[in-house]
């Protein structure tokens, strides 16, 4: 009677609590409390003054919402002779709250009229009515003053005819140039939109909220074509010889989506299995390296279109490799643009890193048509939903498509590259308040790509891969051709994982009531099946944990006989516990974290949600260790207090093998993480790396040595002599047969080659006499043969870098350099160019670079970055970059990647409180001209962080490498 009686009140619990998780919610939208009008009139004073001297109606960075558009006719005439374009446009608006003003966006344009006409002039076709255009250049707006009230739930048609030079840099509507093999310069007009520069290109509403349809048409010569984010309806003849292109009317999407090419460009093309149409576009000489992208791109979008199990909803897919562009790649929808590097694949030129970056590259931005395109976040602040889910979508979908690129053992790469930043205390939330221009290009950093997949993988593997995927179904579906936001994917993954595990106990009980049994035969599993049920609840707080506050947490694990204490921190690099800011820094931080764990006596893997401070486990018998954070997937760090260490270096010394090659992986980045956080002293993480002459897993092989290099590269440049050679003689000693297995020949597994590639390059710096004699005998061939003759492309970087330290190994590099049609050539070639050891050589690329025509401006920045790297030209690039700060700026935007890359890759690897003391007084003189970033503080941190590196672990590196060498 008792177990009758509790069935029946944990039905009634389990249906009254499903049906209320899984019921409907209703947005209700928050309506303004006054109109834009109403503020105006309220106090004009408040507002700022456009460029005629009369007050500008709109004072907000963001635009209001009491006009959106609905619909935009675009009608461009770029002229790539003069360099210049002009153009009409038609907006489709819908008025939802009375008005005397539309406020858009522009920049840069110059805007010769514009008119209005009602629903009902249009119908008549009525001429429209002239507007009065005030331009407000500080929050890149104008105004559209109308002579009578606009009035609500009615439509209008706003025309706008204006002109603008082809920008000179990477944004809006811009030129580019390539060079062809018989010399000529070719000049083509394309566009880069991502995040704020649509209103380069043409007046706008340019805030992803705004989705709208496009119309695009553009005039062009008949030596060019035109491609669009639609296919091409109809070409038009004009006077002149001039051509006008329809395109498709494209689906409803955000302005920095919207694209278009003039060019002359070739392509290849195939069909997916859905019907769409792919092709890729590149300069006509480089037509042969197109044909990998084909593939790729039809294998992945065949696989995203199954996974998300939504069809790609556009007729055709073009992926374009622009010779002049910023960043790696951009998604516009249905024409997405490539860095030539990104896209292109030269058999006899790239290397298998270049393949697998062409790869993730292509998977990252087809992931992007859904996410992002198909689902746009509501605003900047929530970037990471669209590249950290994009990111995440690269693990995903190449174990699938290309298992035989083995990128999942190089995903943890991906979240240890991101720790290093995310532990400083200069870190932002992922989900981080934008407002500003500037401040909107930050947010494309580690922490929005990076730490954004990472936090994805931890929770699928926290809630199962099934229950994860078809929770982001529901979210794409639900959210298809909108906007969403950080709580709209919690709610879809929860509404899931509900759905889920409420059909499996209903079904339990349906089963239970045939045969007369009961689901769970003690009040035990009962109450872990309800807790279950509320751990799905608190997904939206647990999630808040990782998305609202900075940072990594760090994990505390003492074992003391059968239990387990653990302890959650806040995971702070360059900061100690004895530092009298530590506890300062602790105070309001608390995650809910998914640990996970294994013991020597058990291969199963042991899960617990850690929510408090503190908290303890008990461990169901005697283990000899135990390895938490399984294959690394998830974001924290982890310190073995007490004896933990130790037991840990017994283990890999005795056999490595009882542990997974993630945990030895995880291991080794953890142990170097601690050492800068002084919670592990430097010869214990060194004595852990003792175990890799072992080492049959190549990621944990690698990492092991990169922390080394790292160590070598850092007293190398602060000329600290005698630890530099004891190091160089321990690397080459300890890793001799490591080096001497290497052969000079394109062979073996995807990580074999990248072993080859890192180790033949190591060794050829520490001049291993072996590896300089072959890398100079290949170098001296491929110089004899006129540059024809085919190295294999594991050891091209490190052949001609040793062949770049002679003058005329050198120059021959450069006018190599200028010869060669494979992006993945120069940029090895470039790096070669980057290591001699003549500032006068390094000071003539940088000329070269700066100058943009045999050494393009895309590439500048990765020159400085890498002549930094170089001993020889740290202090020649940081002196160019303080020196020529206002030429920089004219050729990169204030926030933009190339700009950060180029003012930290010149300053991060610092490490003297001099060198500190100068990057402060240059920092505040920008800031007093207004140019303030928040790289700035990252870098300060940073360079702070590696001088008490140094104080503290200098004598440890020392008298370790005394004991062992």
């Amino acid at each position: 009677m008792a177990n009758s009686r509790r069935k029946l009140i944990f039905n009634i619990y389990i249906v009254f609590y499903c049906s209320a998780v899984i019921m409907p919610q209703i947005c209700i939208c928050s309506q303004f409390t006054s109109s834009p009008i109403d503020q105006f009139n309220k106090d004009p004073k408040a507002f700022p003054i456009a460029t005629n001297g009369e007050i500008f109606p709109w004072h907000e960075l963001r635009l209001p919402t009491v006009v959106i558009p609905l619909h935009y006719d675009l009608l461009i005439h770029p002229n790539l002779t003069s360099l210049d374009f002009v153009a009409s446009e038609k907006i489709e608006v819908l008025v939802r709250d009375a008005t005397q003003f539309i406020v858009l966006h522009s920049k840069d344009l110059e805007i010769l009229n514009a008119s209005l006409q009602s629903e009902e002039d249009v119908r008549y076709r009525k001429p429209g009515e002239s507007l009065t255009v005030l331009s407000y250049p500080a929050h890149q707006q104008i105004a559209l003053l109308v002579p009578e009230k606009l009035r609500a739930d009615l439509r209008y048609s706003v025309a706008i005819n204006f002109q603008a030079k082809l920008a000179d840099g990477f944004e809006g509507f811009y030129k580019s140039t390539y060079r062809t093999l018989g010399g000529e310069t070719r000049t083509i007009a394309v566009t880069d939109f991502e995040p704020t520069e649509a209103r380069m290109a043409f007046p706008c509403f340019d805030e992803p909220l705004f989705k709208a349809n496009f119309s695009i048409k553009i005039r062009r010569e008949s030596r060019h074509i035109a491609l669009s984010n639609m296919p091409k309806v109809k070409t038009i003849e004009l006077e002149g010889g001039l051509l006008e292109d329809h395109f498709e009317t494209t689906v409803k999407m955000s302005t920095y989506l919207v694209a278009y090419i003039v060019c002359d460009f070739t392509s290849v093309s195939g069909t997916a299995s859905s019907g769409v149409k792919v092709s890729i576009y590149a300069s006509p000489d480089k037509w042969s390296q197109t044909h990998y992208a084909l593939e790729a791109s039809l294998k992945l979008l065949d696989f995203y279109e199954n996974y998300f199990d939504i069809h790609y909803p556009l007729p055709k897919l073009d992926l374009v490799a622009i010779p002049d562009f910023a960043s790696g790649a951009m998604e516009n929808w249905g024409l997405v643009t490539y860095r030539e590097t990104s896209l292109l694949f030269d058999p006899k030129t790239s290397s298998t890193s270049d393949k697998l970056w062409v790869t993730k590259v292509i998977a990252h931005e087809l992931a992007h048509q859904w996410f992002g395109n198909l689902v746009t976040m509501e605003w900047w602040n929530d970037i990471w939903l669209n590249e950290g889910f994009a990111m995440y979508m690269e693990l995903i979908s190449l174990n699938i498509t290309y298992p035989e690129l083995q990128f999942d053992d190089d995903f943890s790469n991906t979240c240890f590259e991101v720790i290093k930043r995310d532990s400083l205390n200069s870190s932002h939330p992922i989900s981080n308040q934008a407002k500003t221009a500037i401040q909107i290009k930050e947010m494309f950093d580690a922490v929005s790509y990076n730490k954004g997949a990472c936090i994805l993988n931890m929770l699928k593997d926290f809630l199962s891969e099934d229950t994860f995927r078809k929770g982001i179904i529901h979210y794409l579906k639900k959210f298809s051709y909108r906007n969403a936001k950080n709580d709209d994917l919690w709610h879809s993954l929860s509404n899931v994982s509900h759905q889920l595990s409420c059909r499996r106990l209903l079904n339990c009980l349906e089963s239970d009531s045939a045969s007369g049994g009961f689901c769970y035969s003690d009040s035990k599993k009962t109450s872990n099946t309800l807790a279950f049920l509320r751990k799905n609840v608190e997904l939206k707080e647990m999630m808040a944990t990782w998305t609202l506050q900075k940072g990594i947490p760090l994990v505390v694990v003492k074992r003391e006989g059968r239990s387990l204490r653990l302890q959650q921190e806040r995971f702070l690099s360059g900061v100690s516990k004895e530092d009298p800011e530590w506890g300062t820094l602790q105070e309001r931080y608390l995650w809910h974290i998914p640990v996970t764990y294994s013991t020597s006596s058990s291969h199963a893997i042991h899960r617990h949600i850690l929510k408090l401070k503190t908290d303890t486990l008990d461990l169901s018998e005697k283990t000899d260790w135990v390895k938490f954070n399984v294959d690394s997937n998830g974001y924290y760090i982890v310190h073995y207090d007490g004896q933990g260490w130790d037991e840990l270096i017994t283990l890999l010394n005795q056999n490595h093998t009882l542990l997974r090659p993630k945990d030895r992986l995880g291991l080794i980045h953890d142990a170097f993480q601690l050492v800068s956080a002084g919670r592990l002293t430097l010869d214990k993480a060194l004595d852990l790396t003792r175990y890799l002459q072992h080492e049959t897993s190549i990621p944990a092989l690698l990492k092991g040595l990169e922390y080394l290099e790292l160590l070598y590269r850092m007293v190398e440049r602060r000329n600290i002599s005698d630890v530099t050679e004891n190091l160089k003689h321990y690397l080459l000693q300890y890793f001799k047969p490591l080096i001497d297995t290497q052969s000079w020949v394109d062979e073996g597994s995807v990580w074999d080659r990248m072993l080859r590639s890192i180790v033949l390059k190591l060794a050829c710096y520490l001049n291993h006499a072996p590896c300089i004699q072959k890398a100079t005998e290949l170098f001296s061939q491929w110089m004899e043969s006129s540059g024809k003759l085919n190295i294999p492309t594991d050891v091209l970087k490190v052949v001609y870098s040793v062949g770049a330290q002679t003058t005329a190994g050198w120059n021959y590099l450069l006018e190599q350099y200028e010869l060669s049609l494979s992006g993945a050539e120069k940029n090895k070639i470039l790096y070669a160019l980057s290591t001699s050891k003549h500032q006068e050589k390094l000071m003539k690329l940088i000329e070269l670079g700066m100058e943009g025509k045999v050494i393009k401006t895309q590439d500048l920045a990765a020159l400085l970055f890498a002549i930094a790297r170089n001993p020889e030209g740290q202090q020649l690039a940081w002196n160019f970059v303080k020196e020529n700060w206002t030429h920089l700026l004219k050729k990169f935007d204030l926030g933009s990647f190339p700009i950060r890359m180029i003012v930290s890759g010149t300053t991060s690897d610092f490490s003297s409180k001099d060198e500190l003391q100068e990057v402060e007084l240059f920092f505040e003189s920008l800031k007093a001209q207004g140019s303030h970033l928040d790289i700035f503080q990252i870098i300060l941190e940073t360079i702070s962080k590696n001088i008490k590196w140094l104080e503290k672990n200098l004598p440890t590196l020392r008298q370790w490498l005394l004991i062992t060498t």
